[in-house]
This record gives structure tokens, C-alpha cells and sequence, in this order.
């Protein structure tokens, strides 16, 4: 037996690696472990056609159980998180791999405090799911209920658009829903600022769902951006996590150049706790050091939004997150939400009269290349010694002033590889030199 669980939940192709069965599996396993007696579940999907036939499977699974299962539908994780944080239902289910491509879907299970389990309870949900069918449910009089809990997303936008109100905007914002699970609820919370909203892929069919668009491939926002003379664009991926913005001249500005404007202006504020800013391994070293010039701490985790919440929960710190968009504003919520996050930059806009591309021009970024290598035997890149020699030389070739990070990709078959230095030439010549050979070692 694999493990199921990777830093994101459960990943695969949908009805190839993730089928119906694993899970009806997956329900049967966290209505035993995590709600048994203690209340029902809150489910939510993205936008994927394979979405239905997943999250039907998990609540035949945890009704079988004798759980009841409320289907809040189409709704972004965040969303889903605060729902889980109600106090109404012992745990969430959410159908969706984020910002992957519509043929994958996933799996990710949130306990009852709307956070991702801790590696222990990971554990034991991962076999138990294996161990499914072992499970023994009630007869017809104790079987769980499926609820239509569609009406439920509105609590979400209630929510978010009080937080939106208290952040007054006048600025032209082009919003990239990704063709995802932020299409219906993202426009009506940022129009709340007072922001004039114009939306693009926000018309999802079920395989458009990250489709050259979103904060993986913003290049079309940027150009739509130019196009109509708009202040900014903001970007959310497929499930609404992640934020990434186009400046007023079209230039993207990534999850690293956000979160430290945010940092910044908390900092200037002192409305940073703790005064700590908490980052993975992959954020850029220039982030670093500009926050640490303005007398802030920065702390680094591995990669996974999971491990920066627990971080900022260990160290009492007020804002974490990730290159990726990835981003947790601790005093509004407790879960990465790109709307959150773009509430955050309009705010900063408007109190500090800065246009996007002077914010992040005050974050200077070291030069940063990462590459993805689709390899058969991710997890033992480091038992190869012709890989392992050439990141040692790589590593001294940058002549101590930069770093390299070599990690398995915990939702995909691949080795990510991050190198970042002084010199842009030997940066990306070295990026590409491992590439290659992980490419040539490890299939």
C-alpha cells in the first residue's frame, strides 16, 4: 500500500487514479474517524465535470456510515474552510485539485476547526481509507441523509463582503475566476469594495477549468488588463486559494511580491504579529531580506500551505504564504484565500495611494528559476549519486550566495527544482543542467 495523502490531500487523474471507489472510501473513513456522533459533514467541489461523480461517491461513503452530508455545491476552499469553522459539522470534504489541469481531481479533508489534519491524523485517515470496507455501517434506520446545502455559500459571501465593505476601492479591477469555483461568488465580494469588476473565465463547462487562464497562466488577464486601461487584475485558481495580480502595465506580480506589500504595510502599521512573516523554502531570498530590513522576522517552512499555518499558529504570526498565491492573513482567516488576499492589496492601494507596480518594485527579487521534471521515481532523487554530485557542485558554483531546493512534488509524478543566485546566466544554466539530468536519471 502507497500513501494516498500528499501536501495537498489526495491527487490523481479522475476515474484513473481517482476513482469513485477510493472515494466512497475516503467517506466511509473520515464519517468514522471524524464525525461519528459528533455531527455531519460540510462537502464542496470545484467546477470539474468529474466533480459530481466524486463528491456523490463521499457522501454514499459517509451516509453509509450514518453521517449526514451537507452539499454546499460549487464553492472555493476557502469558502468550504469557513463553513467547516462554524461549529455546525465535525468535519469538510472538498472535490477539487486547485490549480491542476481538469482531467486531475483531488481530495482534501478539513476537521472541525476548518484547518487540514495534522500529519498524525493524515496518517491514520490514510489507513483507514485503505481499510475501508472493513468499516461496519447501520441498517436502513441509521443511514445518513444527503442535504441540499447550496444555500450555505451565501454565509461565505457575507462574510467576505463585510471584510470587502471595510476596504473601499474606486479602482477598475479585471477578475480572472480561472473558470473555477470562485465564478460566482469572487465578483459580488469584490464589487462589495466598490471596485467596478470586470470578470473574465467566469463561464465554466466542466474541462475549462484552468485552461490557459487563472493564477497559473495569467497572461491572458495581463492582456485584458492593457486593453481596457484597468488599474489591476487579480487572478484565482481553480479552487479560489491562490492570488496572483497583473499591474496597471500588464506585468504579473507573483505570490512572493504580495505578501511583502502586505508585510510591508503591516509592518508600517504595526499591525504585523509578532512582527513575523512566515514563508516556504521557495519564497525569494529578496523577500526575505526586504522584511528583515524593515524589522520584521521572517521564518521558513516546508512547502504546503499546512506547514506555514502551523508555523504562524507556533509562532504567533500574523501573515504567511507562498510564491504561488498562496496566502493566510491570520486576522481574517485561517486558510489561504486569494479574495481575502485581494481585498488586502486594494486596501493597501487605497490607504497608501500607491498604484500596484510602485508596491511591488519595493520587493526586489533575486533572479529565481524553477523547473518541473516529470520523472517515474520522484522520491529517490536523492539516492541517485550522479544527481546528488551535480547539486553539490551547483551548489558551489553559486559561491555561497544563493540556494538550491530539490523536492519531490507532493500531487503530481514530478522533481521540483528551484535554484536562485545573484547571476540570472548561471541561475537559469544551472536550473536547466539538473533538469536534464533529473530528467535522464529518474525514468
Amino acid at each position: 500500500m502507497g500513501r494516498l495523502f500528499g501536501t495537498d490531500g489526495i491527487r490523481g487523474i479522475a476515474n484513473v487514479d481517482l476513482k469513485p471507489t477510493l472515494a466512497f472510501a475516503l467517506g466511509r473513513a473520515t464519517a468514522h474517524l471524524l464525525a461519528a456522533g459528533d455531527g455531519p459533514i460540510v462537502l464542496g467541489q470545484d467546477t470539474r465535470r468529474s466533480c459530481d461523480m466524486l463528491a456523490a461517491a463521499v457522501v454514499a461513503g459517509a451516509t453509509s456510515m450514518g453521517v449526514d452530508v451537507y452539499r454546499a455545491g460549487v464553492l472555493p476552499t476557502p469558502g468550504l474552510a469557513y463553513l467547516a469553522s462554524t461549529g455546525e459539522f465535525a468535519a469538510g470534504i472538498v472535490v477539487s485539485a486547485s490549480h491542476n489541469p481538469a482531467q486531475d481531481n483531488g481530495l482534501k479533508v478539513l476537521d472541525a476547526r476548518g484547518l487540514k489534519l495534522d500529519d498524525a491524523l493524515e496518517d491514520e485517515l490514510d489507513s483507514l481509507t485503505w481499510r475501508a470496507d472493513e468499516l461496519t455501517g447501520p441498517t436502513n434506520d441509521g443511514i445518513g441523509r444527503e442535504v441540499d446545502a447550496r444555500g450555505l455559500a451565501d454565509r461565505y459571501v457575507e462574510h467576505r463582503s463585510a471584510l470587502a465593505a471595510r476596504t473601499p476601492s474606486d479602482l477598475h479591477v479585471v477578475l480572472d475566476c480561472a473558470n473555477g469555483a470562485g465564478f460566482a461568488v469572487a465578483p459580488r465580494i469584490l464589487a462589495a469594495t466598490g471596485a467596478r469588476v470586470t470578470t473574465v473565465f467566469d463561464a465554466p463547462d466542466g474541462v475549462n477549468i484552468n485552461a490557459g487562464c487563472g493564477a497559473t497562466a495569467p497572461e491572458a488577464l495581463a492582456a485584458r488588463v492593457t486593453e481596457l486601461g484597468a488599474d489591476i487584475g487579480i487572478a484565482l485558481d481553480g479552487d479560489g486559494d491562490r492570488c496572483v495580480a497583473v499591474d496597471e502595465h500588464g506585468q504579473v506580480v507573483d505570490g512572493d511580491r504580495l505578501i511583502g506589500a502586505i508585510a510591508l504595510d503591516r509592518l508600517g502599521r504595526e499591525a504585523l504579529a509578532q512582527r513575523t512573516l512566515v514563508v516556504s523554502v521557495l519564497s525569494n531570498g529578496g523577500l526575505a531580506a526586504v522584511v528583515e530590513a524593515a524589522g520584521g522576522r521572517v521564518v521558513r517552512t516546508p512547502v504546503g500551505d499546512k506547514y506555514i499555518l502551523d508555523a504562524m499558529l507556533v509562532s504567533g504570526a500574523g501573515l504567511g504564504g507562498e510564491k504561488s498565491g498562496h496566502v493566510i492573513v491570520m486576522e481574517h482567516t485561517t486558510s489561504g484565500d486569494g479574495i481575502v488576499t485581494a481585498i488586502e492589496l486594494l486596501g493597501i492601494i487605497a490607504r497608501r495611494g500607491r498604484r500596484l507596480s510602485e508596491l511591488a518594485a519595493e520587493i526586489p527579487l533575486f533572479p529565481q528559476q524553477q523547473r518541473a521534471v516529470r520523472v517515474r521515481h520522484k522520491d529517490q532523487w536523492n539516492a541517485d549519486p550522479m544527481l546528488a554530485g551535480a547539486i553539490a557542485d551547483a551548489k558551489a558554483r553559486l559561491e555561497g550566495t544563493g540556494r538550491i531546493v530539490v523536492r519531490p512534488s507532493g500531487t503530481e509524478a514530478m522533481l521540483r527544482i528551484m535554484v536562485e543566485g545573484e547571476d540570472a546566466e548561471r541561475v537559469a544554466a544551472l536550473a536547466d543542467a539538473l533538469a536534464t539530468l533529473a530528467l535522464e536519471r529518474l525514468n
